[in-house]
């Protein structure tokens, strides 16, 4: 740990430069993770009624 014991103060406002004027954020396509939980969801949701489907073809031919 460094031997500081009071914080560092930013420079005055006068020294910073110029900041570029920043981009607007416009959201018109979905996050890619959405894509991945929807697949995985469906494929989980095919492969449990594909399950069940088999135990209820099973119960049935005893």
């Amino acid at each position: 740990m460094p031997d500081q014991t009071t914080p560092a103060t930013p420079p005055p406002a006068e020294q910073l430069p110029e900041a570029a004027p920043g981009r607007t954020y416009v959201e018109n396509k979905p996050p890619r993770g959405l894509y991945v939980r929807v697949f995985i969801y469906v494929v989980a949701t095919h492969a449990l009624l594909a399950f069940m489907s088999l135990l209820v073809v099973i119960a049935k031919t005893r």
